[in-house]
């Protein structure tokens, strides 16, 4: 399972001309499932998520979560994480999870992250979305 978080000053998903999840500032997070992933792994990466110190402080340090900052946090599922680049010209996918088990436990993962935290929104598991935001930072970190 890989997630890459970047920290957002507005991020939203759009699904056939309409926009299904938005947040202001805070997380906007891709996220892949593997084959052989474990709702042990989805627990771990969520309780990370939550937990990762992305935010500034007063001085300027990255000391502050997504929660003590009152960020939303914007899940979106995204199976091109999990590609395998390291041959040839075209990306190979044989890594990712089957679609009915990678939507299990992205909606595993959802559920794990909303459970902890209420300013939740989510893509489309398998549509076809457009992703838009504004990285603030730029800063961009890829949890697994």
């Amino acid at each position: 399972m890989k997630v890459l978080v970047q920290r957002a000053l507005n991020a939203s998903v759009m699904v056939e001309g309409e926009i299904i999840g938005a947040i202001d500032h805070g997380q906007l997070v891709l996220v892949g499932i593997e084959k052989g992933d474990t709702e042990q792994d989805v627990q771990r990466l969520a309780d990370k998520l939550l937990k990762y110190r992305m935010f500034s402080d007063q001085n300027g340090k990255m000391n502050l979560d997504v929660q003590q900052v009152g960020g939303g946090v914007l899940l979106v599922s995204q199976f091109t994480l999990v590609a395998d680049t390291r041959k040839g010209l075209r990306p190979g996918f044989s890594t990712a999870a089957v679609p009915v088990e990678g939507e299990r436990l992205f909606n595993c993962f959802v559920d794990k992250v909303r459970s902890q935290y209420d300013r939740v929104a989510t893509g489309r598991f398998g549509a076809d979305m457009k992703v838009s935001f504004t990285n603030d930072g730029p800063v961009t970190f890829m949890l697994d």
